[in-house]
């Protein structure tokens, strides 16, 4: 028997709840307002109401491609270089399985998928323009093949202001991940170390920052931590000089297509480069800190008047400053700059990833690099604590893996 003796269990049928009052009154509030909007069409020349944009998190890089991604691809905001070092009995084919993995497992990771054996899926769904880019050491070169080795994928040089330390040197592989979102970058590196776990070991981590994505508008020049622009002078994806001073290949038949890049790491002196004023700052850089123009300039991207003298007869801008330092007359002597910022608090210590990407090192970089540890200024407050070169092979078609030239050859 239902309540009050009636078999339903419910209240008598005759008589209104509260509840069946409001419900009532709304639907029959609905059903008016219905018919309202039923007879007032919008008119044609009435605009529809804005779209919501989907979230940048939804945007991808294609993994798969004649050449790798990260190198021309605008600067995410994130990134991590991953340094690895090879097991001893790791040779040609445990080199062949190794990219496989790594290749398949990056495909699917910059389309927003997740990996095989992702054990955070959810992680995945977010690409945010994530890019994963694969360089290869000396050290994985000759496993393949010896006479393989590109001349110039070798360290480079002492520089009398260098102090390296080898904790962030040369290492066989590197993998440089990059995207707009920490936790995508994060995420990325922890599958891809995975692969490598049964082929070699971690030797270094190096997480770098830039502005997050969208607070500043697309194609500003980055600022380090010493509050320069940094990155001014750079040859524009896209372009023949691009072609040429990036993609030009200086090296074997398997790096076609491929280019190579440097890293270094520069810790900055920031507590006594805190010590100068405004005016002896920009002195040392040889541009304002306000705009990034050069001294003799009105605006970034001005060419700096390197003969230009100030009120007592002196250069405005000095043999010492740092743009004239990295200037140079020889339009071969440029490369692609695609650095970060870096800050390890334990250590006491900040700097730039100094990242650039080059045909040929010995004929790009080290020329400037040796003026500016002749005379440059600003080297009293940076030094390289690290260094690395490696060579950056082409990309890959879909089912192939990056490096597939050096293996099949």
């Amino acid at each position: 028997m239902g309540a009050a003796g009636h078999p339903d269990g419910g209240r008598p049928r005759g008589r209104l709840s509260r509840r069946n009052l409001f419900l009532g009154g709304a639907a029959a509030g609905a059903g008016a307002l219905g018919a309202t909007l039923a007879q007032r069409a919008l008119p044609a020349d009435e605009p529809a109401p804005p779209s919501t944009p989907p979230p940048h998190g939804e945007q991808s890089v294609a993994f798969h491609g004649s050449r790798q991604a990260g190198v021309q691809t605008p600067p995410q905001a994130h990134a991590t270089l991953l340094g690895i070092d090879l097991d001893p009995e790791v040779a040609a084919e445990g080199v062949r399985r190794l990219l496989f993995l790594l290749s398949d497992d990056a495909a699917r990771l910059t389309r927003g998928e997740p990996a095989l054996a992702d054990t955070e899926p959810e992680l995945a769904r977010v690409p945010a323009r994530l890019t994963v880019t694969f360089g290869f050491g000396p050290g994985l070169v000759e496993r393949v093949d010896p006479d393989a080795v590109p001349d110039w994928l070798t360290d480079l040089p002492d520089f009398e202001h260098d102090d390296l330390d080898p904790a962030w040197g040369q290492t066989d592989l590197l993998l440089q991940v990059c995207a707009d979102d920490p936790v995508t970058v994060s995420h990325a590196a922890r599958i891809l170390l995975k692969d490598t776990r049964a082929f070699g070991r971690l030797r270094w981590s190096q997480d770098g920052f830039r502005r997050a994505h969208g607070s500043q508008p697309d194609g500003t020049t980055m600022r380090n931590l010493m509050g320069q622009v940094d990155g001014t002078v750079n040859p524009a994806p896209g372009t023949e000089d691009f072609e040429r001073l990036v993609w030009g290949g200086a090296g074997p038949d398997w790096l076609t297509g491929g280019t190579s890049l440097v890293l270094r790491r520069i810790a900055t002196h920031l507590d006594t480069w805190d010590e100068l004023d405004r005016p002896a700052r920009e002195a040392v850089i040889g541009r304002r800190l306000s705009d990034g123009a050069p001294l003799t300039g009105d605006s970034e991207h001005d060419e700096p008047d390197f003969e230009a003298k100030g009120d007592g007869g002196l250069p405005v801008i000095a043999d010492f400053a740092h743009v004239r330092r990295a200037r140079t007359g020889d339009p071969d002597e440029r490369m692609f700059r695609r650095g970060y910022n870096y800050e390890d608090r334990a250590r006491g210590e900040a700097g730039l990833l100094f990242v650039s990407f080059q045909a040929d090192p010995v004929r790009q970089f080290l020329p400037v690099q040796r003026r500016l540890d002749e005379l440059d200024l600003l080297n009293q407050w940076v030094t390289a604590v690290g260094s690395a070169v490696y060579a950056v092979p082409p990309g890959c078609a879909e089912g192939g893996f990056v490096g597939q030239g050096l293996l099949e050859g």
